[in-house]
């Protein structure tokens, strides 16, 4: 089922963490982005969530996480999301958003 972005997360709860680049644009746009992405996940989110599965695909991404720590899990994505939009931006000679303005979770 899809909820709504504002919906507390709940712990041992599943959920499936999705978002894409704005207007449908990459957010990878070398390999190394990839190893980037997947360590700024680690770093921002390994203490309050278990990742079970990933996706990574040039203009978006899908996760599959187990929620550990509820009252931390949407700020340590936003600040994930922060982290890695400065990498991008910077690399890439960008400037904006570059994510949608928020990911989309459903729940098992």
């Amino acid at each position: 089922m899809k909820i709504d972005y504002y919906t507390p997360f709940y712990n041992d709860q599943f959920y499936h963490i999705y978002n894409r680049g704005n207007n449908g644009g990459k957010i990878f746009y070398v390999p190394a982005n990839y190893i980037f992405f997947l360590t700024r996940l680690s770093e921002y989110l390994s203490s309050c969530v278990e990742i079970f599965a990933y996706c990574l695909l040039p203009n978006h991404f899908h996760l599959l996480i187990k929620v550990k720590d509820r009252n931390r899990v949407s700020e340590q994505f936003r600040l994930l999301f922060l982290s890695y939009s400065k990498a991008i931006n910077k690399q890439a000679g960008r400037t904006g958003s570059l994510f949608q303005k928020r990911f989309k979770r459903y729940d098992n």
